[in-house]
């Protein structure tokens, strides 16, 4: 069967009972009629009957060979979106596995979402977890998308450019993902064609002008990998394949090569019947052709995750064009132009084989990895990353377990990336790796065939300093989501001190209202999904807890109008604000400003910096006296005394330029039991020298101790502390 458009009913019984002789007929014809009438009235934008959509949509499944429930499910796939049709109907009439095909197909457009980004990030995740359950779910979302690619034209310009976005950056790749190459070609060009027209239109001119002059050079080519084959007695069917036209564009684009600079228009397969025969065939292309050095690639003996298998090698051309060969046997090519529709058993899918386990593994994984990212903008950057990454067959590397198991990861992945690929827990816990043997550092890059031991600790946590070399998005996500807990932990504790703080200053029982339901009542009105997401925003800084309270108190409570920050300047001048304790390095969202580098004893204020939390400066500071700031957003901090930690210092000291002297300097900081940890010295022409120390201290009284003890020192002028404002 041909991948041409069915557009009548006759035709599809046709088609499928070619692939399926013993398929229901009655059950087919039962379906059409059922979308017939669901439908009756309904046109596209191109004036043509609606019906001829999941007409079309059915024809696709079934030149994929998909069973005749699936089929079915094509038939009726928008019924429950688009028309009256309900899903007790569908179950009446169709049973239960053709109702839930057709539910796990179906938009969620029922639902009111603020933007489209949000629509399409559910609309996404729900046919995840439903491919998920059945497989043959994402195969009907695929070919819906395919003929409305094909359809997209009679649309606005704008939705036109919409659709063949989302297209690119989610569906292409999915399929490339399945294994199905065709589809996602076909759906490449299309996207190509309306988001860059003139571009596809003047390529697809210049290539069609370049293939009539080539088209004598690739026949020769093939004849004479037709004669040579016939020579040595190897069976092979040889065909040219010319580039599809987005993938010559990414070419273009990356390489930043010009049009007459692509000299691999054309591909040259050869399908032969057994794998030996492959590696036979390969090694007499070479001996017809140099080979060009750094383009072989055995996807045979190290199959990608869709399971797709392949010789690929590029020979330098009698004409010295570069001339790529894709070798592979009968049963490889079948999966590769089907994917994984050509593997999967409907039937009977308790019995599944390890080969078709080993397909499917990667959409489990793929599922679990991004079903607990709850927010939408970074599910959809997860998942796009994600499928980009792979999309390419030269930006993976495989890397091996001890027991053997493969893993495929991008370019530069690192052993944190390969971690998050083994599981959650043991990329959360990992302290260290080993390749081949010997411990590396986690941002070591990882090559093809590295064999790679992950070492972890009960007590290890992901650390943001990670999400500066990892590449998967698996290892991004969950990092990420970590991340965001712990802050999000922090951000409600700090605003329920705020709010307590706040409270307190009123002379109101936080008790009463805090913790009832007038505070949910609040947050539900001014837009909040809940307690702890309005008293997060106070830890952020995004609503002040004045503001807040002013709700609580007086519902119709409002000072000036709203701005960014929180509550008008009026009524924040009149809230002498009490202390919220500080714990110091320690403390996420209360970190120590770099400009004063503040440390316990000193006097500190509290600068409410949005989206990050409070910022600790010393009092005094010109940073936080220059700032152009709203007075509401200055908090009373003080010192948690009960958190004891160590502080860097810099401690500058003037003294006699003599032999001994930085020794004894040294020696005196050291038994006032600070620690140095970085020193330097440079001397003048007046016989002076100054030192300048780094010195670590838990409290301004132990500086101070150490200053009093450099001062004694035979040979010292002078010894200071030296703030970032400050000169030496």
């Amino acid at each position: 069967m041909s991948l041409t458009s069915v557009t009548a009913i006759d035709d599809l019984v046709r088609e499928v009972q070619s692939c399926h002789p013993e398929a229901d007929e009655a059950l087919l014809r039962r379906a059409y009629a059922f979308s017939a009438k669901a439908h009756e009235g309904q046109t596209r934008r191109s004036g043509e009957p609606y019906l001829q959509h999941p007409l079309a949509v059915a024809g696709i499944l079934t030149f994929l060979k998909l069973d005749v429930t699936a089929i079915v499910a094509g038939l009726l796939h928008d019924t429950l979106e688009d028309t009256v049709a309900t899903q007790e109907e569908l179950q009446t009439h169709f049973g239960h596995e053709v109702a839930h095909l057709v539910e796990g197909v179906t938009k969620i457009g029922q639902i009111p979402f603020r933007t489209y980004e949000e629509k399409q990030a559910e609309n996404f995740r729900k046919m995840l977890l439903s491919m998920a359950d059945d497989i043959r779910v994402v195969f009907i979302k695929l070919a819906d998308r395919l003929h409305n690619m094909r359809t997209l034209g009679h649309l606005p310009e704008d939705k036109q450019k919409q659709i063949a976005q989302e297209t690119l950056e989610i569906y292409s790749p999915l399929a490339n993902r399945l294994g199905m190459s065709w589809l996602k070609q076909e759906l490449e060009d299309l996207c190509f064609q309306y988001l860059k027209t003139e571009a596809y239109s003047l390529l697809k001119l210049r290539v069609a002008q370049r293939d009539e002059e080539r088209q004598v050079s690739v026949q020769s080519i093939i004849q004479e990998t037709v004669d040579a084959l016939a020579a040595a007695e190897l069976s092979g069917h040889v065909v040219g394949r010319p580039k599809h036209l987005y993938s010559i564009h990414q070419k273009m684009e990356s390489q930043g090569i010009t049009f007459e600079e692509v000299h691999d228009l054309v591909a040259i397969r050869i399908i032969t019947g057994t794998k030996s025969n492959c590696y036979t065939i390969l090694g007499l292309v070479h001996s017809l052709w140099p080979p060009v050095p750094g383009r072989f690639k055995d996807y045979i003996a190290t199959p990608r995750t869709n399971l797709y298998q392949s010789l690929h090698t590029t020979v330098l051309g009698p004409q010295g064009d570069h001339v790529e060969f894709q070798i592979r046997t009968e049963e490889m090519h079948r999966l590769a132009e089907y994917g994984v529709a050509a593997h999967w058993r409907y039937k009977e899918q308790v019995n599944v084989d390890e080969r078709d386990e080993k397909v499917f593994s990667w959409l489990r994984q793929f599922v679990e990895w991004h079903q607990d990212l709850s927010d939408n903008r970074q599910f959809m950057d997860s998942v796009k990353l994600d499928l980009f990454h792979l999309d390419v067959f030269h930006d993976v590397v495989f890397a091996f377990t001890p027991k053997g198991e493969v893993k495929e990861l991008p370019l530069d992945a690192t052993p944190v990336d390969f971690a998050y690929a083994i599981h959650t827990q043991v990329g959360d816990r990992c302290v260290g790796a080993k390749v081949n043997g010997k411990i590396v550092p986690l941002r070591q890059v990882l090559a093809s065939g590295d064999t790679v031991e992950i070492l972890t600790s009960p007590t290890q946590v992901p650390k943001k300093e990670w999400l500066k070399f990892v590449r998967t998005s698996r290892a991004k996500a969950k990092i990420k989501h970590f991340l965001k807990g712990e802050e999000q932990k922090q951000g409600l504790e700090l605003g329920r001190r705020l709010l307590e703080r706040e409270c307190r200053r009123r002379h109101l029982p936080s008790t009463q209202w805090l913790q009832t339901d007038r505070l949910s009542e609040v947050a539900s009105e001014r837009g909040y999904e809940s307690i702890d997401e309005i008293t997060r925003m106070v830890g952020y800084g995004r609503l002040s807890a004045v503001r807040l309270v002013n709700w609580l108190v007086s519902p119709d409570a409002e000072t000036v109008k709203d701005n960014d920050h929180g509550v008008s300047e009026a009524t924040a001048a009149q809230s002498p604000l009490q202390s919220v304790k500080v714990m110091g390095g320690r403390d996420v969202l209360m970190p120590l400003s770099k400009c004063c580098a503040p440390v316990p004893g000193d006097p500190i204020l509290g600068y409410m910096t949005r989206g990050r939390g409070l910022t600790i400066h010393a009092k005094g500071c010109p940073k936080l006296e220059t700032m152009d700031y709203e007075k509401d957003r200055l908090v009373e901090v003080e010192w948690d005394p009960t958190i004891e930690e160590k502080h860097s210092v810099k401690v500058c000291v003037l003294t006699i330029d003599r032999p001994g002297v930085l020794a004894n300097v040294s020696s005196a900081i050291s038994a006032s039991k600070a620690n140095i940890s970085q020193a330097e010295i440079s001397t003048g022409e007046d016989q002076k020298a100054i030192l300048d120390f780094r010195i670590e201290i838990p409290h301004t009284r132990d500086l101070e101790r150490a200053l009093e003890a450099i001062v004694r020192v035979d040979g010292v002028i002078s010894a200071k502390r030296v703030r970032g404002w400050e000169k030496a």
